[in-house]
């Protein structure tokens, strides 16, 4: 409990000392896959985001669709803070049970966990004295560990004792957030 208390004492001094955003992706939250996070200044050119995306879907024609994504990043603004083009690189995980998208039209899915390393280019654009756009793109590297099912009987179809592994160069991010000023 102690450990929690100085973690959240430390965040919450950091984020009352900067710059900070909070943000909601239009374009998947139109998908009706919430993406939402919060971007803060870190240094002169740095900022820090923590999002999260989320399919709540239990399944879309009764084939799973459940999947979450915890990405935290670094990012660095060519001319400043919040105005203008960046980079960002992240280290982040992923919870789900979902068909891939090579499983479509079969009655296995996937359930397991998994790391992803990659990086993201953004553009920020000021509109209004709190608000900001931020149009942003991103992908790297997804390692997955999981267990395959059978949709019809819930039983594993692979020969795997513990996990199957699987790595993919994949695009797994972007959009356009919709950021608002805290601060």
């Amino acid at each position: 409990m102690k450990k929690l208390f100085i973690v959240s004492f430390l965040f919450f001094s950091v984020l009352s000392q900067s710059q900070t955003y909070v943000k909601v992706n239009a374009v998947t939250t139109l998908l009706t896959v919430p993406n939402v996070g919060i971007e803060t200044s870190i240094g002169k050119k740095s900022t820090f985001q923590f999002d999260i995306t989320a399919s709540f879907w239990k399944s879309i024609n009764g084939n799973p669709a459940q999947f979450y994504i915890f990405i935290p990043e670094y990012r660095y603004h060519f001319r400043e803070k919040y105005n203008g083009f960046y980079v960002g690189a992240h280290v982040g995980g992923t919870l789900y049970n979902f068909q891939k998208w090579n499983y479509f039209n079969t009655d296995n899915y996937e359930k397991g966990v998994g790391y992803m390393v990659g990086a993201t280019v953004g553009y920020q654009k000021k509109i209004k004295d709190r608000f900001l756009l931020d149009f942003f793109i991103g992908g790297g590297n997804h390692q997955g560990f999981y267990k395959g099912y059978l949709i019809s009987t819930g039983e594993r179809y692979d020969g795997a004792k513990n996990y199957n592994k699987s790595g993919e160069w994949l695009p797994y991010r972007g959009g356009v957030m919709i950021s608002y000023q805290l601060d």
